[in-house]
């Protein structure tokens, strides 16, 4: 099979359903040629396309959100990009007040087909404000749909069942998966909004990621691997809806669970996934579940305070080996 980096997975996602739907159309800051978007993820749409179907707006946050949110209530199907997540607050009205409850207050009667794309992250000195992780705000919200692939082959299918659904879906990228390559086959496909996947099995722990830590799980992984200890790795992909259903069979088979993503611990997804393991779970658990995430202060601009805040693949290591009893790995 063929590879291509997660970037042109993404720009192949929305060609593909810009030619099969003509209600498709993407909208946002810089997105036209020759820019084509803060990360080049939309370069070379609007030459082919035009610019009525993919088009640059006002740098206005508020204004895109409630655009979109007006374009996908009366039929059309809008792609809207926020540069960056962390702008998302400037939007969230619309997002939160607006998108996520105009089905459930019309009974169901209006539809809200509307993909926010954006993109968080440290890695590149992105600092406070360009560099947080805010995917549990949306999480939180009933109405919303929160994906969140770590893969070009998750990127690719998940965005293109996000086109596809008749929800609002927060659509969250990494700026640091953009070059990374993998497999995607050149046919049509994609891929289930809420399901996880075991991306490695393991007997001894299992760890729970989603988004570029997945990355760190499995390099954390790896050097385990060489110590005796045996590793499953799950990849959420959708942090809302949460697939319980995979983390339980999961826990029920290595007894230990650890919960690593790049947003701060405080109030992360991870503390979710640990409560509603706790409540349905508890008897499979032989060790205290750990979560790691990154230290609760704002992102540094210095890529070596920044590299002390985020957590990586060590930090994920030192969790797991604090739960696993030294006969496993001698």
């Amino acid at each position: 099979m063929r590879q291509i980096t997660y970037r042109q997975a993404l720009f192949e996602g929305m060609r593909e359903e810009l030619q099969r739907d003509p209600k498709v159309f993407i909208m946002g800051e810089d997105i036209e040629d020759p820019f084509g978007g803060s990360y080049k993820v939309t370069k070379g749409l609007s030459s082919e396309f035009g610019r009525e179907r993919v088009r640059n707006t006002p740098i206005s946050e508020l204004a895109i959100a409630g655009a979109a949110v007006g374009a996908a209530i009366t039929g059309m199907r809008p792609i809207a990009e926020i540069m960056y997540l962390d702008f998302t607050t400037l939007s969230i009205d619309q997002i939160v007040n607006q998108a996520a409850k105009i089905r459930y207050m019309s009974g169901g009667q209006i539809e809200v087909p509307l993909v926010i794309r954006t993109q968080e992250g440290s890695g590149n000195a992105s600092a406070a404000q360009h560099g947080q992780c805010l995917e549990a705000w949306y999480a939180h919200v009933p109405g919303l749909k929160v994906v969140m692939p770590a893969t070009p082959f998750d990127a690719k299918g998940l965005l293109k069942s996000s086109v596809r659904d008749n929800n609002p879906i927060v659509f969250i990228e990494n700026k640091m998966l953009y070059n990374v390559k993998g497999e995607v086959p050149n046919e049509d496909y994609t891929v289930p909004i809420g399901k996880a996947r075991v991306i490695q099995e393991g007997m001894d722990v299992t760890i729970v990621s989603y988004s570029r830590m997945v990355h760190e799980a499995l390099q954390a992984a790896a050097k385990l691997k060489e110590k005796g200890i045996s590793v499953e790795v799950i990849d959420l992909r959708t942090i809302s809806p949460l697939d319980m259903e995979t983390i339980l069979e999961s826990v029920a088979k290595t007894h230990r669970l650890v919960i690593a993503h790049e947003a701060v611990v405080n109030g992360g997804i991870g503390g979710e996934i640990a409560a509603r393991v706790i409540q349905d779970g508890f008897d499979e658990l032989d060790a205290p579940i750990q979560r790691v995430g990154a230290r609760s202060v704002p992102l540094p601009f210095s890529p070596l305070l920044e590299k002390q805040v985020v957590a990586n693949a060590q930090d994920i290591i030192i969790a797991v080996e604090s739960i696993i009893p030294q006969r496993i790995g001698m």
